[in-house]
């Protein structure tokens, strides 16, 4: 897997779903279909009156999510800028040519009230659940920084009584005299955490 193949997913998908919070600090999800890829970033459009708009000039912070039928979740977060003036009509052609139905939900000049943002950069997470075990991994998109890290890490408190390892979801941890989850098969349960005699499983 590699964050183009991501991408390429997120087209076939299709509808994605958007998240922002609000000016009260509420998290806000919506579906959203009207979205062009291009080489240098993903472009969408919103109405200006609606809250989606008033978020993203507020703030910028989005995250995109997608499930695909094989079971793979694909979650892209960045932050979107508005694009410029001197290119609204150009990625609005695009969008209303490579989504037909926007004319019937925004017929004739009505959608000049639309809104063209973009996403420049970022970072994707691709979490498989349809294998076995699951596979995830986190990819920069277009030289966009990555995350904090996220999971759990086997210290060298270990004894090595094998209780995490035993107890593991998807048998990803591996024996040792000090063992070694795969962070590439690790579901983030946290069960072993909440099992290890030896506290020596600490959380990212």
């Amino acid at each position: 897997m590699d964050v183009n193949t991501c991408i390429q997913k997120l087209q076939y998908v299709g509808i994605l779903t958007f998240a922002t919070v609000d000016a009260e600090g509420n998290p806000q999800v919506r579906n959203i279909s009207a979205v062009h890829y291009a080489a240098d970033g993903i472009y969408f459009y919103t109405a200006r009156g609606k809250n989606f708009c008033k978020e993203l000039l507020a703030d910028g912070r989005v995250q995109i999510l997608a499930l695909t039928k094989y079971k793979e979740m694909i979650r892209l977060s960045a932050v979107a800028h508005l694009v410029p003036d001197s290119e609204q009509e150009h990625y609005k052609d695009i969008i209303f040519a490579e989504q037909p139905y926007l004319t019937n939900v925004y017929p004739d000049d009505s959608r000049e009230i639309g809104i063209i943002f973009c996403i420049k950069d970022g970072s994707v997470e691709y979490f498989n659940l349809g294998v076995r075990p699951i596979f995830r991994e986190t990819y920069s998109y277009n030289g966009g920084a990555l995350p904090p890290k996220k999971g759990f890490q086997i210290t060298d408190n270990c004894i090595a009584c094998g209780t995490c390892a035993t107890g593991c979801p998807q048998q990803c941890i591996e024996e040792g005299d000090q063992y070694h989850i795969q962070e590439e098969h690790c579901l983030h349960c946290g069960r072993c955490y909440e099992n290890c005699p030896a506290e020596a499983i600490i959380r990212y």
